[in-house]
């Protein structure tokens, strides 16, 4: 997602968390998270990522080869795409069999614990359960690991993929016209900052800048974020949800709510 919209983006979704009822009270003790950077730390995956390491290293050198010989931008684009689906099947198949582990691992914790969502450590300020080191025993062990037989009922949080948000065309025009918008007032501020005699006039020519970029963002994304965060909230509301979070950041269960939230803003 565009870096300027999802960080307003993410702020319309605390707004829109903060105006729901009895939020910050509920019972969340179905929540739990998992530290993904200590699970990354162990060493079967520092090993794969090793590895995966040296495979693109030795990819990366082929490619500079053959890229060289290449006669033309489409050629030289077919034979990059050639080694990124290289890259990424070597990917699949060092790296998936462990990231599916991972995922068993975390569902067998979850139902014993009583647990239906789990999202990242990072967003976790207060509250939650710490299901990270349970995890890391299941998965660490010998034994194959079962499919829990039932899951807990859905717990009150939903998510919602920005990136597919982003793909709202009037996110996209939006987001286009900002990025045209920037490119070409620093080509004409950068030229009007290196004919500048001192200083302080440079330093008010910058200051100028960033006004008129921040005066464009505010016409055009302000209105964006509003309209996401009232159609989030809406969902959320319909739904009875508590809480919506970026899908990046959940790791099992949860609510997907972005097609309604997509449609609302394709209206």
């Amino acid at each position: 997602m565009n870096q300027r919209f999802a960080l307003l983006f993410a702020i319309a979704m605390l707004a829109a968390i903060g105006s729901m009822p009895a939020a910050i009270g509920a019972d969340v003790t179905d929540v739990g998270y998992v530290d993904q950077a200590e699970l990354a730390s162990l060493p079967v995956f520092v090993n794969a990522n090793r590895q995966l390491a040296g495979f693109k290293s030795r990819l990366d050198a082929q490619y500079n080869a053959q890229a060289r010989r290449a006669r033309s931008d489409a050629e030289r684009q077919q034979v990059a795409m050639q080694f990124q689906q290289q890259l990424n099947d070597r990917q699949r198949e060092i790296v998936g069999p462990l990231v599916s582990r991972a995922q068993l691992a975390i569902a067998a914790v979850s139902a014993s614990r009583n647990v239906s969502v789990v999202v990242d450590k990072r967003i976790i300020i207060y509250g939650g359960q710490d299901i990270t080191k349970d995890v890391e025993v299941v998965f660490s062990s010998n034994q194959a690991i079962a499919p829990p037989a039932a899951t807990p009922p859905p717990a009150e949080i939903g998510f919602v993929d920005q990136s597919v948000l982003d793909g709202v065309p009037k996110v996209q025009t939006a987001n286009s016209a900002m990025t045209q918008f920037e490119a070409t007032q620093r080509q004409i501020y950068s030229a009007r900052i290196a004919a500048a005699k001192t200083n302080n006039d440079k330093q008010a020519l910058m200051t100028e800048y960033n006004k008129s970029v921040s005066d464009k963002q505010n016409q055009l994304l302000k209105p964006l974020v509003d309209q996401t965060k009232d159609a989030t909230a809406d969902v959320a509301r319909k739904k009875h949800l508590m809480l919506i979070v970026d899908r990046a950041d959940v790791i099992y269960g949860g609510v997907d709510i972005t097609t309604d939230v997509q449609n609302e803003l394709s209206k």
